[in-house]
């Protein structure tokens, strides 16, 4: 099968809206905030008709940012970024399906001026993901970089990993959503064009994930958010078993300091508030949800990670590098999907 092919022929054509899926791998399930759905209802029918996203792409304190979206399919992620990071700000989507791209492209006046913008602050390219090198995009130009259920789809799933962390500024993140499994997937499972089609063959195993995060430059990934998929498909569900399937979104940040466990320096931070959208309390990832004035106590790379991106002018930073005291309990390597409050509660600060 050619994978390429495959996934131009699935998107471009198969699926003409998100109800002709066979599983909700694509499809996101995550109630959006207020905020959010008021961005979403400003997205042009056409476009959300064809979108197949698996998570929210939408992470704080963009305005006035350069946002890359890595598989824009039609551009509804681009167009709800554009109206985040405001008039001074400006999205790029790549994707490699020409009739998605004739759909965003179609509409980018609409949402200038829906938005209230002098001038359309999107661009939209044709190419590959694999291959963002033959692009031109200027390495270290990004402050973040989005992608919502497209690694999967990618043979070279290194090279995207490797080329994002390229393109970001120092500081930067690759916040993305994706779909994994619970183990290693078998390689004739990755020949089935409709399994490929839904996210369901080329999900990474996510310890596997984990390991090419790190390699790449990204040494503590941050899962944000996760849940299990549904196939409703008896067939598709039956030729994938016993795998199970998640759609998680992770935050990777480009600072080169970070370590490869958390480690305990005794330091801590203090949200100040007034973050837009997260005025009280500020959610970095899924174990680390700050409230506004409390001190909240970190590991290195949790203090790294705040203060050297763009959330720095938000918090007051407790704390030098003098001692180290070990490592955080809760280090450790299990699945890290599915956890109930309580069990993440119990289990550390950091991991």
């Amino acid at each position: 099968m050619n994978i390429r092919q495959n996934v131009q022929e699935y998107y471009g054509e198969r699926l003409q809206t998100s109800a002709d899926l066979r599983t909700d791998a694509c499809c996101t399930l995550e109630a959006a905030p207020a905020w959010l759905r008021e961005a979403l209802r400003d997205v042009h029918p056409e476009v959300k008709a064809r979108y197949y996203g698996c998570g929210l792409i939408a992470p704080l304190a963009l305005e006035g940012r350069r946002v890359l979206d890595l598989g824009c399919g039609a551009g509804q992620d681009v167009y709800v970024l554009s109206r985040l990071v405001g008039g001074n700000g400006s999205v790029v989507g790549v994707d490699m399906t020409p009739a998605q791209l004739a759909v965003a492209r179609a509409h980018e006046d609409w949402h200038a001026e829906r938005y209230g913008y002098a001038k359309p602050n999107v661009t939209f390219l044709e190419g590959d993901i694999e291959r963002l090198s033959e692009l031109g995009l200027e390495e270290a130009s990004f402050d973040v970089i989005v992608s919502n259920c497209v690694v999967n789809l990618c043979t070279d799933k290194r090279a995207v990993f490797a080329a994002a962390h390229a393109l970001l500024k120092p500081g930067g993140e690759f916040y993305f959503s994706d779909v994994y499994a619970d183990r290693r997937l078998p390689a004739s499972l990755r020949e089935d064009p409709i399994a490929h089609g839904e996210c369901l063959a080329g999900a990474l195993y996510w310890n596997d994930f984990l390991q090419m995060a790190k390699a790449a430059g990204f040494p503590d990934p941050r899962l944000v958010s996760d849940r299990p998929l549904a196939i409703g498909d008896a067939a598709l569900a039956e030729r994938v078993a016993p795998a199970r399937f998640y759609s998680a979104t992770y935050r990777l940040f480009r600072i080169e300091e970070l370590e490869p466990a958390c480690e305990d320096y005794g330091q801590a931070v203090v949200y100040k508030g007034g973050l837009p959208h997260a005025e009280q309390v500020f959610a970095l990832d899924s174990h680390h949800v700050i409230e506004k004035g409390r001190i909240f106590p970190v590991c290195g790379n949790t203090f790294r990670m705040l203060r050297e991106s763009r959330f720095a002018p938000w918090f007051d930073f407790i704390g030098d590098w003098s001692t180290h005291y070990g490592i955080f309990p809760g280090c450790g390597a299990s699945l890290p999907f599915g956890r109930t409050d309580a069990e993440a509660a119990t289990s550390g600060a950091c991991c």
